[in-house]
């Protein structure tokens, strides 16, 4: 009689989210995988052989998953980025919740983490050069102070490297995600009229939702570890985004675009505060050729396919239900 495969068990963190959810359908199809989610949140159109706990990551019942179980990898897709949410609670949730992550990978002998940061860590600044490498500098606090945590989380990531060094460590940074989530860029080309500022057409660089979970499962393969830019397509103007969207812009001259921002901001009639103005002006490009070249990954869509999967109608009842709560670039 054959000897029976040892099932393989993945955590997935956020898995109520639209990054989670894809994941998710995809690891469950694969035979001899046991997918586990932690998200407080609802799982909309969970998969039936998909285990949800509906937990917070930080408390101690948490542990009981990774005491319980023989884990292989964690993915780590519940970082917040919702410049509403108190910052105290902001920080407690990204960088103690990631702590709890790599304490529990650590303690429970774990073999792989990969979790995914966000290009907005190196911040758009008037002197980028062309495309940023993975060693470039983190400046995205500099003028958005929201930012620190998630690059307090990246760094954290990175510590690993060294203090645990048999835990392989993956640091993701992508750029723009368009999809069916609710995150800064899907919002912004939904908008009926997304604003611009006179003068300005930095470049941008989107990734589909699909490429975004390839990446992530590129990166869970043994032996990978390091930090990865993601990256899709050539970069496009920000004006081609909106062309494709087929929205008419709403040109802003910058010295008065701030205080619009703050006054639209504190009206609760955008959820960007105004530091985001900067994305409309400075280029922030990736350079993506150590995942291609040492992991082999290449996106599979076009510009124009993440532009339409951003303006789904059907947009994710995951992200949706969190409200204003959104998920990093």
């Amino acid at each position: 009689m054959p000897r029976r495969k040892r099932e393989r068990t993945v955590v997935i963190t956020g898995i109520a989210g639209r990054l989670g959810h894809l994941l998710a359908r995809r690891l469950h199809r694969i035979e001899g995988v046991k997918v586990i989610g932690i998200d407080r949140r609802h799982f909309h159109r969970r998969p039936k052989d998909v285990e949800h706990h509906r937990i917070d990551i930080r408390r101690k019942a948490t542990e009981d998953i990774f005491r319980t179980q023989r884990v292989e990898t964690i993915y780590h897709l519940g970082l917040m980025h919702d410049p509403r949410q108190d910052q105290g609670e902001h920080f407690s949730w990204n960088v103690v919740g990631t702590q709890r992550v790599f304490e529990f990978a650590q303690r429970y002998d774990v073999p792989k983490v990969v979790l995914v940061s966000s290009a907005d860590v190196y911040g758009p600044q008037s002197d980028n050069p062309a495309f940023l490498s993975e060693d470039a500098p983190l400046l995205g606090a500099q003028r958005f102070p929201q930012i620190r945590d998630l690059i307090s989380v990246d760094m954290l990531a990175q510590s690993y490297f060294w203090k645990a060094p048999e835990l392989e460590t993956v640091v993701l940074r992508p750029v723009h995600i368009l999809g069916a989530v609710k995150n800064a860029m899907s919002n912004y080309l939904r908008m009926s009229r997304p604003p611009t500022l006179f003068g300005f057409d930095p470049m941008m660089q989107v990734l589909h939702e699909e490429d975004m979970v390839s990446a992530i499962l590129t990166a869970a393969r043994p032996g990978v570890r390091g930090v990865f830019n993601v990256v899709g397509p050539d970069a496009v103007p920000l004006s081609r985004l909106i062309a494709l969207a087929g929205r008419p812009t709403l040109p802003l001259p910058h010295p008065l675009a701030p205080l619009v921002a703050r006054n639209a901001f504190a009206l609760r009639l955008i959820d960007a505060p105004a530091a985001e103005l900067d994305w409309l002006r400075y280029a922030v490009t990736l350079d993506g050729s150590r995942i291609r070249k040492l992991l082999g990954y290449a996106h599979s869509y076009g510009v124009q396919d993440a532009v339409h999967a951003a303006l789904r109608s059907d947009i994710f009842e995951g992200d949706a239900e969190a409200g204003s709560r959104r998920t990093a670039r």
